[in-house]
């Protein structure tokens, strides 16, 4: 037996609107705004409670410390950390915002994961996501590792692979460009691995407003090194004027689960052969068919897709082999959106109920459901050798409310990261985030002291 697990990210105590993602139409539109960091955290925590209750496996990986200040010594500011955060923001207040960037929440970007299933090694494979294209993310590839190392610990049954090169012809961007499909999850499947550009064919079509965040060879790399057979893989661009748009990341185009895959006829630079080369290959390894499910402009468009994240909605199975789309209160809110939602649930196709979650914190950053959740498919005794302590259920719902509650803010804006007290405050919750979660020591700060703020 095996199981998809849906590892969510807690929401850090940081959260703030830095608008520092440029491609993220979001992200950009709130920049500055006010952000209540204990409000996304519970709305993230109660996506999860909820998925438990109705049989949806789930489990937690923590957020990263912030503010990052080795990020800031290493670029010259000098003293102990009261001084270095003053420095900051007197003379780059745009750094601070990326110091203190809870962006870590979105682990859909985290790592790319290939199941054992589909491994020539029959191990799990971890790679994390270099996310060299804006300087708050790639902070996160090095924690991302050790904390999945500590959630995952077995060299037997689990394979950490470094972060790829943080270059821009190797750039990757983790799971919201990678999707695997199977007809169910102890068995092989196909790995979608998609791309915004590639280093070797400069000539081929690009963005031109906005950056393609990942390439063909970062994609192909990935493929080699979780050992995905060629025959269990497809490369795919995706198309650059969808990227124009805003679809910054695949997962905001398209979502695949099991033998399901949801998609826009515009997410593909090359039209619809992408999507006929994976069902061929899912048809001739499994001997099922793919079920497809695809958009058109006439049902909605690639700007309506942005705005509401249909897309970056999650695809599970319930108990009885339904399939649910989890998705953004904003889908329920567009009359076009929640109209085509309807009718697919109401009609024929393979998505049978819809429910809608209220994520506007993590929403107005850029991240709907998906970002929030990085898919790990487990047998059972791979599950079994995880740390017990991330595995979501009742009682640790109700331990993480009590310590959002006692730990986090309710209102930040720019001003308030100069604060050192947040810096304190946030060491202090994930030093105590660590224990409750059975993970030891995994943060810089606990390795090395609690610095001198």
């Amino acid at each position: 037996m095996a199981r998809e697990l849906n590892f969510d990210g807690l929401v850090g105590p940081t959260h703030n609107y830095g608008g520092l993602s440029f491609g993220n139409v979001a992200s950009a539109e709130h920049a500055g705004a006010l952000s209540n960091p204990r409000q996304a955290a519970l709305q993230g925590l109660e996506k999860m409670r909820a998925l438990h209750a109705i049989g949806v496996p789930q489990a937690i990986l923590p957020p990263h410390p912030r503010p990052e200040l080795a990020l800031a010594r290493r670029l010259g500011f000098e003293g102990d950390d009261r001084e270095v955060l003053g420095r900051v923001a007197r003379e780059l207040p745009q750094l601070l915002a990326a110091l203190y960037s809870a962006s870590a929440m979105w682990t859909a970007n985290a790592a790319t994961v290939s199941p054992s299933a589909d491994s020539a090694d029959g191990r799990v494979h971890f790679t994390p996501a270099n996310l060299q294209n804006k300087i708050h993310r790639h902070l996160e590839a090095e924690t991302t590792a050790r904390v999945l190392r500590a959630v995952f610990p077995d060299p037997a049954r689990f394979a950490h692979h470094l972060p790829l090169p943080g270059t821009a012809a190797l750039g990757d961007e983790g799971a919201a460009n990678h999707t695997r499909l199977a007809p169910e999850h102890r068995l092989p499947g196909v790995q979608l691995f998609v791309y915004g550009e590639s280093a070797a064919h400069p000539w081929a079509p690009r963005p031109r407003l906005f950056p393609a965040r990942q390439t063909l060879e970062a994609s192909a790399a990935l493929a080699r090194l979780h050992r995905v057979p060629a025959e269990r893989c497809v490369l795919a661009q995706q198309h650059p004027e969808t990227i124009d748009q805003g679809v910054f990341h695949n997962d905001v185009i398209s979502v695949g689960h099991r033998d399901v895959f949801f998609y826009h006829e515009r997410a593909f630079a090359e039209g619809e052969a992408p999507v006929l080369e994976l069902a061929e290959k899912y048809e001739r390894l499994t001997g099922a068919r793919l079920r497809l499910v695809r958009a058109t402009d006439s049902d909605l468009t690639v700007s309506d897709a942005v705005a509401t994240y249909l897309f970056n909605s999650q695809l599970v199975t319930l108990p009885g082999e339904r399939t649910l789309l989890v998705a953004p209160r904003e889908c329920e809110e567009h009359p076009q959106v929640r109209g085509y939602v309807e009718a697919l649930v109401a009609g024929d196709s393979p998505l049978d109920e819809v429910r809608y979650f209220d994520l506007r914190q993590s929403m107005h950053g850029g991240g709907g459901p998906a970002c929030l959740r990085l898919r790990v498919v487990l047998t059972e005794a791979e599950e079994a050798a995880m740390a017990p302590g991330v595995r979501f259920d009742t009682a640790l719902g109700e331990r993480l409310v009590a310590w959002i509650e006692r730990h986090y803010r309710d209102r930040i804006l720019p001003a308030d990261l100069a604060d050192p007290a947040l810096l304190v405050e946030t060491r202090t919750a994930l030093d105590e985030l660590t224990r409750l979660l059975g993970l030891g020591s995994v943060y810089d700060f606990q390795l090395a002291g609690s610095g001198s703020a």
